[in-house]
């Protein structure tokens, strides 16, 4: 059995009791360290707290050789460790079916979710939200530009955009450098940049921070330490304005 399991948000403590028992009678717990991070702990001191130890596992080992994961799946019993909730990234959701295609089977223990967090922190409603973003770091003269052709549909359709930033290694983009690629790729596209961001650091944590403003405003925010996510809201709906006002510390209109 491959057990998918969300460690929510923050730290070792936002597991479910639901996960913590399933990662303590698992025979091998394996955490996947590519599409999430949770910058509060560490595999270290997750082993300490769920009693068992956890082996960090890149993207190569889930996307391109999962064969040696599956092979103990099918034998025993495996844990799947995964920053926010499982299935929001299409690396797990290709592991499940490569799971089920060599007769392995598997479950997901739900965490708690950035994509339900933003909503929450933010007020911005999860209904207005249109196609969700992910921003890469630029490449040597590879730039795309797509990334701003859908945060710039999705505000033509009056729907906010969730910006998933970059992490490449220990190099985690940050809300600064998101809004500043943004700005970068409107201008190469000759089209005007958003006027309104919201920045988000650490969500789930004790030290959370939310930020929103012009560009101008917030590259004088000090969002602190990763993770950090962005969210370009369209125009915003009154009660959505009021919480911003409310509950960040720049409000851009």
């Amino acid at each position: 059995m491959l057990t998918f399991i969300g460690l929510g948000l923050s730290d070792e403590q936002d597991i479910s009791v639901k996960g913590l028992e399933a990662v303590r009678s698992a025979d091998h717990v394996y955490l996947e360290t590519h599409t999430s991070r949770l910058t509060g702990t560490t595999p270290a001191a997750l082993s300490r707290f769920y009693g068992r130890q956890v082996i960090p596992v890149t993207r190569e080992d889930l996307e391109v050789r999962p064969g040696g994961i599956l092979a103990l799946a099918r034998e025993g019993e495996v844990a799947l460790l995964c920053g926010g909730d499982p299935m929001v990234s299409t690396t797990h959701a290709d592991l499940r079916l490569r799971a089920k295609a060599a007769g392995v089977g598997t479950r997901i223990i739900h965490g708690a979710s950035i994509q339900s967090a933003v909503s929450g922190l933010t007020g911005l409603q999860n209904y207005r939200f249109g196609r969700p973003v992910s921003l890469p770091f630029p490449s040597g003269s590879w730039f795309p530009t797509t990334p701003i052709d859908a945060v710039l549909g999705n505000l033509a359709a009056r729907l906010h955009t969730l910006v998933f930033l970059d992490i490449q290694g220990e190099r985690l983009m940050t809300v600064n450098e998101g809004i500043a690629l943004l700005g970068e790729m409107a201008a190469r596209t000759s089209r005007a940049a958003p006027p309104l961001y919201v920045g988000i650091a650490r969500a789930g944590s004790p030290d959370a921070v939310v930020a929103a403003g012009t560009a101008g405003q917030l590259a004088e925010v000090d969002f602190g330490p990763p993770l950090h996510i962005l969210a370009v809201p369209a125009d915003l709906h009154p009660v959505e304005q009021e919480y911003l006002e409310a509950f960040s510390r720049h409000e851009g209109r």
